[in-house]
């Protein structure tokens, strides 16, 4: 066994100096010092030995394992030395190379951007701003706003659901969530993103940004005078102008009565131009005086409360103030646009 012991260290030590790298180091130390090594296994046969002699063997075998340790943590230490003066030369700075331009500052995308400053707008006027949650309930998204059972949006094809839940097609159900939860006066605006089952093209897409207000107090104090005025101070303020605003009557089944908004276009302030199409005005949001119906669903007395509630689209803001006439510049991640903001 002694002749085994021999042949193991001289066959470790020529392995040992041929190794070049630190990965073979490891292997070779489980090879021949691990648990399940050449020396590990030689000292468990210590027992075929004649009692007397084993002490002496067992010392013996320790003490090449010891030895052994030894010049392995030399032989290790030696490599890592190569490994990091090979770095060293590999990855030396050349000085003479010519410098890379810095990367210019970050600027914040368009649609946020425009998303805050409408929101600062409205909180100037009094209004908080509020958020809720991506996926809703039938209750929330439909019921509470007045849908019929058989309206379009129910349909597969029109909302993206989720088992008994579905993506919000609109921010209206943050006003529904508010109005649950507090009593009158209430004044704020709900921005978000929602989604419906539109075909991607230059003015539609399956997923687009809103943000959508409302004002509730009691009976005969919030008048449709109001919203008109409150519309006409945010268009005034958002496209930098002294601009008019137009209502047209419209549908929506959460207001009663509904309009459509226009604003003065304020490119040709009403002239007309390929902007506004000769028209001198530029639809921008959908309003009116909040349905009875709704303030039945979230628990609040009809003839107690009055109310006015607006929504916008946060993309078709941007494109009008600037210019733009694709929405899926906003998604394409094309720096030549974003740079332009």
């Amino acid at each position: 066994m002694l002749t085994r012991l021999a042949d193991i260290e001289a066959a470790a030590l020529n392995e040992l100096e041929a190794i070049q790298d630190l990965k073979q180091i490891e292997a070779f130390e489980v090879r021949f010092l691990g648990k399940k090594g050449d020396l590990t296994l030689l000292l468990r046969e210590t027992g075929k030995l004649p009692e007397a002699e084993r002490p002496a063997f067992g010392a013996r075998v320790n003490e090449a394992k010891k030895s052994l340790g030894a010049r392995l943590e030399e032989r290790k230490a030696g490599l890592g030395r190569q490994a990091l003066e090979r770095r060293i030369r590999e990855e030396t700075l050349d000085a003479t190379l010519p410098g890379r331009p810095p990367l210019g500052p970050g600027r914040e995308h368009l649609l946020p951007r425009t998303t805050d400053e409408i929101c600062a707008i409205f909180a100037k006027l009094g209004f908080n701003v509020e958020t809720g949650p991506e996926v809703e309930d039938g209750f929330h998204n439909f019921d509470a706003l007045n849908f019929p059972p058989d309206h379009p949006s129910r349909d597969t094809q029109d909302s993206y659901f989720l088992g008994e839940q579905l993506l919000r097609t609109h921010t209206s159900t943050v006003q529904v969530r508010v109005m649950r939860r507090q009593r009158p006066p209430i004044r704020m605006v709900a921005p978000g993103r929602v989604f419906r089952r539109d075909a991607t093209d230059a003015t539609h897409s399956p997923q687009f940004h809103q943000v959508e207000g409302l004002a509730v107090d009691a009976f005969g104090k919030v008048r449709f005078s109001d919203l008109k005025g409150t519309l006409q101070t945010f268009a005034g303020l958002m496209f930098g102008a002294r601009l008019e605003v137009r209502l047209r009557p419209s549908f929506f089944p959460f207001t009663e009565p509904s309009c459509e908004v226009d604003v003065q276009c304020f490119k040709c302030m009403g002239k007309g131009c390929g902007l506004c199409k000769q028209s001198g005005w530029i639809e921008i949001m959908g309003a009116g005086m909040v349905n009875p119906a709704v303030f039945q669903a979230v628990g609040y007395d009809p003839a107690q409360v009055s109310g006015y509630a607006f929504g916008m689209g946060v993309e078709r803001i941007a494109m009008l103030k600037h210019g733009i006439d694709d929405i899926r510049l906003f998604y394409e991640n094309d720096l030549r646009f974003l740079r332009q903001f």
